[in-house]
């Protein structure tokens, strides 16, 4: 008493696309303030992502967060070219972001300030993230 399953019954795969509607964070006042969709939406996964170390949580996957805490002690030119890397790396997992460009990094003593432009789906915006290094 097996049902059968015509494969033509079957119109979505298991790796299709997800929904971009979430909870919208107002972490200033640490309150869920409604929920947000579209460009507001990757904006704060952006955000969320480079707030996340990897691997230290073990409610993300191994592909969440970022690796820039690695970096600390290491030469301000090898900081450079991989905290360039490492950002894209961690933004990209996310499949509404296309690309992450126009990167730029500026090292001063024990801190380091990254600024690019993420582009999404949705649209375009720049973002900024600081790290001790």
């Amino acid at each position: 008493m097996i049902p059968a399953i015509n494969e033509l019954d079957i119109d979505e795969s298991p790796l299709a696309e997800q929904p971009s509607l979430t909870w919208g964070l107002d972490v200033e006042k640490g309150k869920v303030i409604g929920k947000i969709d579209g460009l507001d939406a990757v904006r704060q996964a952006v955000f969320k992502i480079l707030q996340t170390d990897r691997y230290w949580h073990v409610i993300y996957s191994t592909d969440y967060g970022h690796e820039l805490s690695s970096l600390i002690g290491d030469h301000p030119i090898y900081m450079e070219s991989e905290l360039k890397r490492m950002i894209e790396e961690a933004l990209l997992v996310d499949e509404r972001i296309e690309s992450v460009d126009q990167l730029e990094v500026a090292i001063d003593g024990e801190s380091a300030h990254v600024s690019f432009r993420v582009n999404s789906i949705y649209g375009s915006f720049d973002e900024e993230v600081s790290t001790n290094v």
